[in-house]
């Protein structure tokens, strides 16, 4: 009985995730966007973001040193990509990273400090 219960368990936890808003931008303030990050049990999660002019972007992030620093990559619909690198604080943090076009790319999520105290 108890190697069903934990079993169970098991199945229940590996599917628990937290979902926080992302607000940030593209370039130096030119573009803005907002979206969501989710994160799972085993330090990984997705970026959601759409920018101001409607363009959609996915990416994916890990946990390197959990739950304090992690790293990240994303794809846009308009053929921008990039890679990041965040820090947290638990239910907020901060990223910053460059797309291929080598603008800057910074957000801030949960309930972060605003992008412009960077």
């Amino acid at each position: 009985m108890n190697k069903i219960i934990c079993i169970l368990a098991l199945i229940v936890l590996s599917g628990c995730s937290v979902t926080l808003p992302v607000r940030g931008e593209i370039g130096k303030g030119q573009e803005r966007f907002l979206g969501t990050t989710t994160g799972y049990m085993d330090g990984t999660g997705v970026l959601l973001i759409t920018t101001e002019s409607g363009v959609r972007c996915k990416g994916e992030w890990q946990y390197v040193q959990r739950p304090i620093a992690g790293l990240g990559t994303f794809a846009c619909q308009d053929g921008r990509t990039g890679g990041f690198d965040f820090t947290s604080d638990g239910p907020s943090g901060i990223g910053i990273g460059r797309t291929n076009k080598k603008e800057p790319f910074k957000f801030s999520y949960g309930q972060a400090r605003t992008i412009t105290t960077w």
